[in-house]
């Protein structure tokens, strides 16, 4: 099956008709579907900055109102291959209408959890549509334009989580911490009740393929490429989450920066993040394997930089930023997959954000174990440099794997 077979048809998956979509339906339906990716991603990262007031609110310590994180990233990991199989007989407007719609009554929920232990079900209930939202987004994105703007259109969509990263979550904070972290929830769940409204009037109706089935969906990881993809992603984004989940301290306690210089870091990280996803998926469409390399080394070096200048607060500032720009793979890596999962497309783009979320724990993991092991703040980095060149060791096993696959065709 070649690439251009990946890009579904108008008639497979968006309209159930041969007429194409205009340009302005296109550009609303992708703002419908990113608009989902902005709640996802303020739901997901702006609680980790009001959890001294879940703790306070139902009188436990910060380390145990963590569990509300936990939680939320197991929904995830779990949710993202289960609902993908579950709903393989299902249009994909109908799935992202169900995914989005248990999304925001989740949060509601969740802003009247009346407990800790209550809190921590509701989070991981909300965490379970997470993965199979954005796997189906990214197909139904890739499928309204041409090949050659596949990723470009998909990095539209991962866009609402990059802007979620540099405006929603620190927005959201802000008005969590004034008047309390309820209202975090309450607004992400409005933000998700809006992307239904918006999908309910913009997405066309779609037909499921004829063939398709859980074990449509199952085979694809009878494919060695999907595995080595989501490897690919699990280590080459760790190393990100190494450094990023400590960057606070590095900088308050290393850098020796104030501790409002924190929130010019983390915007920093942002802008990098929305850079890096722009520019990442225009030059994946016109080189996808080439961008996963060469950004896999990028990663390598920028990581590598950051243990060796973290000190200096302007050198921690410029690579906090470039550090942002490594989540240009993300575009690609779900291109990727969608070219090699073949029948099993559903599964493996919705699989992606569980690899995404494991690079998390294990990049936060490994980060910590370097921490109490005496290493200091800047082996975050020399960690993150060696996750990313496991995943560059993947890469190259895939791109080995991809041209003695074409040399036995021909």
């Amino acid at each position: 099956m070649s690439a251009q077979d990946i890009c579904l048809s108008d008639t497979d998956t968006a309209t159930g008709t041969d007429v194409p979509l205009s340009a302005l339906k296109v550009a609303l339906v992708i703002l419908a579907l990113a608009c989902g990716g902005f709640g996802i991603g303020t739901g997901e990262f702006a609680i980790m900055g009001l959890l001294p007031e879940v703790a306070t609110t139902f009188r436990v310590s910060v380390p145990d109102a963590g569990y509300v994180i936990t939680a939320y990233a197991a929904g995830v990991v779990i949710g993202a291959p289960l609902i993908a199989v579950a709903g393989a007989k299902t249009s994909r407007r109908s799935l992202l209408l169900i995914l989005m719609t248990v999304f925001a009554i989740g949060n509601l929920a969740s802003a009247a959890a009346p407990s800790l232990s209550s809190m921590i079900v509701l989070r991981f209930l909300t965490g379970l549509p997470h993965g199979a939202y954005f796997g189906v987004a990214a197909l139904v994105a890739a499928s309204l334009v041409p090949i050659e703007r596949r990723t470009q259109t998909v990095g539209y969509v991962m866009l609402g989580l990059t802007v979620a990263t540099l405006l929603g979550t620190p927005v959201m904070a802000v008005f969590g911490t004034i008047l309390s972290w309820r209202v975090m929830f309450l607004s992400v769940g409005i933000i998700g009740t809006l992307t239904v409204m918006l999908l309910w009037l913009h997405l066309p109706d779609d037909q499921p393929h004829e063939n398709a089935g859980v074990m449509r969906e199952l085979i694809a990881f009878t494919h060695p490429q999907v595995l080595l993809t989501l490897l690919m992603a699990a280590t080459g984004f760790g190393g990100m989450f190494s450094i990023f989940s400590y960057i606070a301290a590095t900088a308050t306690d290393y850098a020796h920066m104030p501790v409002a210089m924190v929130a010019v870091i983390m915007a920093l990280f942002g802008l990098g993040m929305n850079a890096g996803n722009l520019l990442g998926s225009r030059f994946a469409d016109r080189s996808l394997m080439g961008t996963i390399g060469c950004m896999l080394v990028f990663n390598i070096v920028i990581m590598t930089t950051f243990g060796l200048v973290a000190q200096w607060p302007v050198a921690l500032c410029i690579t906090t930023f470039l550090l942002g720009c490594t989540f240009a793979v993300g575009p690609a890596v779900q291109s990727r997959l969608m070219d090699v999962a073949r029948d099993g497309q559903t599964l493996a783009a919705a699989s992606m954000h569980s690899a995404f979320n494991i690079a998390n724990a294990i990049g936060a993991w490994l980060g910590g174990r370097a921490l109490d092991y005496g290493f200091g703040y800047p082996a975050t980095g020399y960690v993150g440099a060696l996750l990313s060149a496991v995943g560059l060791g993947v890469f190259v096993v895939s791109l080995w794997l991809d041209r003695r696959s074409r040399a036995y065709v021909h």
